[in-house]
């Protein structure tokens, strides 16, 4: 068979090219370490290797995203330490401000440390995330959450929790929210608080009382109110009516009273201790949600009050009471929080963990589909340099026969 030149040039220049492309090709296999350099290469694989590569990234996202919680909750639960380490230091205030023994001086001095625990306070729920945002404002991360006012302080953010996507299916808030920790303090007991009377002219101190019976109590309003007969010997007795009623509702009437013994009516029971006067009275009402900068404010009004014979020092005494019931009810709030924000840290640590084991077990399967096998393609690469370098002698050889030469 004849074959020309031309037809000759061209097929092996063609020939050439497919050997020189193959090996480019294998050299870039092993270059990029991977099989699938196209979608045409395995159309199967590939699609099903773009659906790992995604969830992959959405690994390492989740994962991004669970150290900025992680950031965040610690920041939080810093200041939720501070706060809380402050609590304890203004129950230790009003512990001492309780003493009998304490001069008017000596109050004004627990008076203005407590002022100043006050504002320590302020300032770490006031704290910032390091970014410029605030911890304790809900949504409204720019505004600051809390400012001082006459009554304690007012919050001036939102009742919303920020939450950040840290796996396929939990979603973890990153603070809480400044009027749940700082605000939303039961008073009292936590179901119900007795108060004394602002005008009592007796030495009656009331104390915070218990739950006795849960399935009596009601939702009502009650006063306890006193009287007093006799010139020497005086007799003193008390009358239960629930205030909540229109019109009010005697409960019991003119029971006798003795310091220290237990009053006890619709599941509720307390003792009165001292002697109240004729017209004196305490409240017995359902616990309400109250501001710790209120029982702070409150509680260093009392302390800088003056304190006037036997009636004095029972409202005080009755004040600093309700006080340290408060400030234990927000300590109390305050632990709770940690507990929840310790607790979503730890579950941030499985998660860690769950997202690593997902993290290999993607990568594996993304190797699997486009991972190359070192072996076989050095073996190919070897043998396609051989063929091409022998392809190419070939034609050096070839192309240099012509009768030319042997004219």
């Amino acid at each position: 068979m004849r074959i020309s030149t031309q037809n000759f040039y061209n097929t092996t220049t063609s020939q050439l090219n497919s050997l020189q492309s193959a090996m480019g090709r294998t050299q870039q296999q092993l270059s990029t370490n991977r099989r699938i350099l196209s979608p045409s290469d395995d159309p199967v694989a590939s699609a099903r290797a773009l659906e790992v590569s995604q969830s992959l990234e959405m690994s390492n996202q989740f994962a991004t995203n669970r150290n900025n919680a992680k950031s965040s909750l610690s920041h939080v639960e810093m200041s939720l330490n501070s706060a809380s380490n402050l609590l304890l230091d203004m129950q230790q205030r009003t512990v001492q401000a309780g003493s009998g023994a304490l001069l008017a001086s000596d109050r004004e001095a627990l008076a203005t440390e407590l002022e100043g625990r006050l504002e320590d306070l302020l300032g770490v729920a006031n704290t910032t995330d390091g970014a410029g945002g605030y911890l304790f404002s809900g949504y409204m991360t720019t505004t600051q959450p809390f400012s001082r006012s006459p009554g304690g302080a007012t919050y001036q953010g939102d009742q919303g929790v920020r939450q950040l996507q840290v796996g396929e299916s939990r979603k973890m808030p990153l603070s809480a929210s400044g009027s749940a920790v700082f605000e939303s303090n039961p008073t009292g007991n936590g179901v119900f608080q007795t108060k004394a009377a602002a005008g009592n002219n007796g030495s009656g101190v009331i104390s915070t009382g218990s739950v006795v019976n849960r399935t009596a109590l009601d939702s009502g309003k009650y006063e306890v109110s006193f009287s007093v007969s006799g010139e020497t010997s005086k007799v003193r007795t008390y009358s239960v009516t629930d205030v909540s009623t229109d019109p009010p509702t005697v409960v019991s009437a003119d029971q006798p009273y003795k310091s220290g013994d237990q009053i006890s009516f619709k599941g509720m029971a307390f003792d009165i201790k001292g002697e109240p006067a004729n017209g004196d009275s305490f409240s017995v009402e359902p616990s309400t949600k109250q501001s710790v900068f209120t029982t702070v404010t409150d509680l260093i009004a009392a302390l800088r009050a003056p304190v006037d014979g036997d009636a004095g020092k029972a409202a005080l005494t009755n004040q600093i009471n309700s006080a340290m019931d408060n400030l234990k009810s927000s300590h109390d709030t305050m632990l709770t929080v940690q507990a929840s924000v310790g607790a979503h840290m730890k579950e941030l640590d499985y998660l860690d963990s769950a997202g690593d084991d997902l993290k290999i077990q993607h990568t594996t399967t993304l190797d699997d589909l486009q991972g190359l096998d070192m072996v076989k393609a050095i073996s190919d690469f070897s043998q396609q340099q051989m063929t091409l370098q022998a392809a190419q002698m070939t034609f050096k050889t070839m192309s240099g026969l012509s009768l030319f030469n042997v004219i």
